[in-house]
């Protein structure tokens, strides 16, 4: 191991190298994640051309259990929103846009 000062050394490899996800456990959550973010998109693309001339660029965070966004300026302020009404719940954030992306550079 390289040496990063008198009295620690440097981790290799995991964290937890106790825990590894089999095939099945990868596979089921890349399924889930898929179904999240086909939901998401359908409300997105279907309340974005009422939302677009008036909140070009603000962040809209979706619930896609309940079908709830919720719309700001700024992104932390918008999650929080979500997360006040839907403590538990997966939501996507996504920008008011053409193509919905965000943090472009």
């Amino acid at each position: 191991m390289r040496k990063i000062s008198e009295n620690r050394q440097a981790r290799l490899g995991r964290v937890f190298p106790d825990r590894q996800r089999s095939p099945e456990e990868l596979a089921q959550r890349k399924a889930e994640m898929q179904a999240l973010m086909k939901r998401c998109d359908e409300i997105f693309e279907a309340v974005k051309p009422k939302l677009i001339d008036d909140y070009y660029d603000w962040f809209m965070v979706i619930e896609p259990e309940s079908g709830d966004y919720f719309i700001d300026k700024d992104d932390h302020v918008a999650e929080q929103k979500a997360d006040e009404k839907y403590p538990n719940a997966r939501c996507v954030v996504y920008c008011i846009n053409e193509t919905g992306a965000c943090y472009r550079a």
